[in-house]
């Protein structure tokens, strides 16, 4: 129990209904941390309210961000290889607070040097510190000299790819990240080419699910998306080169994509010019084409997707998630289904839909104040957003 708070004549973004209208004139009733009523409700004990011309919506939950790198730099990677595990772990705690503060109320951390996202996860869990909930990954799983070997776990062979699986579970994993194939912040690396082997991957899958945990697959190029697809794996980040073979059996096993849009796209507007390494301009520039055509191939048929933007990466920093919003719109993607990728779809990827995703009586009051519509102009999530509920409580 809790302290009562009536918000009252917003108009309410319906993320599940699936049909018009998706909004209408209503109040919200929160006690505690979480909704007690939705729609033509009053209470006379309740802190009141008047949100009238205002538009209340989910809060936002992002399934692809690196929240201990700096991704307002154009060289995250280079400052990450600098600093202490004490600098980071700050960073990472920083970066929990711009997003909770940007409308980010739950997301998925997809991988952390030394599982340092596992521990901000218990930080925050415990009121040490302050932001956004989060999923976390631990160590993301990789070939020897694979994407991202430097932070993640170098594996060769299924024996050694179980006992990563093992590792990272025993750590506190929420959910299992593996690299399938190369990527464009590596040097020396071809995002097309596969890494892990379909072995290797359908080992850490069947290990992660005994566990009960979800998996995410870093996949780039054809072969490794395949490969990772065939082994079960929950969701597809990235998706550059996706095949009609690849979308049916996505279609067919349920498989989530996640298409990081804003990292090659502010990769390719902020250039060398920017600061960003040479290499990784080189290979964006070769990919980003093909990378929104998949995206555009995929929402097409009809394959389930989920919002994250891979923050972290260069210039895409803990305040940009609205932009990847934005970005699936301007490639093709109807608004309220950009909206129900940031929130319904996203929670049921995280496996948190029961408690998250959408304004619901009992789930928790995690929620955005608008002063714009969203479904008539995208741009109200990062321009027109006026406060952000956390667990019944404003953010300040």
């Amino acid at each position: 129990m809790g302290e009562k708070l009536l918000i009252k004549g917003a108009e309410l973004i319906d993320c599940v209904a699936g049909n018009a209208p998706f909004h209408k004139t209503g109040n919200l009733l929160i006690e505690g941390d979480s909704i007690l009523e939705v729609g033509n409700v009053t209470a006379e004990d309740a802190r009141v309210i008047d949100a009238s011309g205002k538009f209340i919506m989910p809060g936002l939950i992002s399934c692809h961000v690196h929240c201990t790198l700096e991704g307002s730099s154009p060289d995250p990677m280079s400052i990450l290889t600098k600093d202490s595990n004490a600098v980071t772990a700050l960073r990472g705690a920083r970066n929990l607070t711009k997003l909770l503060r940007s409308g980010v109320t739950f997301f998925r951390d997809m991988g952390a040097g030394g599982g340092i996202d596992i521990d901000l996860r218990n930080a925050r869990s415990k009121g040490l510190i302050q932001g956004a909930e989060f999923h976390a990954a631990g160590r993301s799983i990789t070939m020897t000299g694979g994407h991202g070997w430097m932070f993640g776990r170098q594996v060769d062979g299924c024996d050694e790819a179980r006992k990563a699986v093992r590792e990272q579970l025993k750590a506190g994993a929420d959910v299992i990240k593996i690299i399938a194939t190369g990527g464009v912040m590596t040097a020396g690396v071809e995002p097309g080419a596969p890494q892990l082997s379909y072995e290797e991957i359908a080992v850490i899958v069947e290990e992660a699910n005994k566990a009960g945990r979800k998996t995410a697959s870093h996949a780039q190029g054809s072969t490794g998306i395949l490969n990772s697809v065939r082994a079960g794996i929950s969701s597809i980040e990235h998706g550059i080169y996706l095949t009609d073979e690849i979308i049916e059996l996505m279609l067919k096993q349920g498989t989530y994509l996640v298409p990081t849009l804003l990292a090659p796209t502010a990769i390719f507007k902020g250039g060398v010019a920017a600061g960003i390494p040479a290499f990784a301009v080189e290979k964006t520039g070769r990919i980003l084409d093909t990378h929104i055509a998949s995206f555009q191939k995929a929402y097409r048929a009809g394959v389930k997707i989920a919002m994250g933007p891979d923050t972290g990466t260069p210039l895409n920093s803990a305040c940009d998630t609205a932009v990847e919003v934005k970005l699936m719109v301007d490639n093709g993607m109807s608004t309220i289904d950009a909206i129900q990728s940031s929130t319904v779809n996203a929670a049921d990827l995280l496996g948190i839909s029961s408690r998250y995703g959408s304004l619901e009586k009992g789930k928790a009051a995690d929620f955005l104040i608008l002063g714009a519509n969203p479904l008539e102009n995208i741009e109200a999530l990062r321009n027109n957003l006026q406060c952000v509920y956390k667990l019944g409580k404003l953010v300040e």
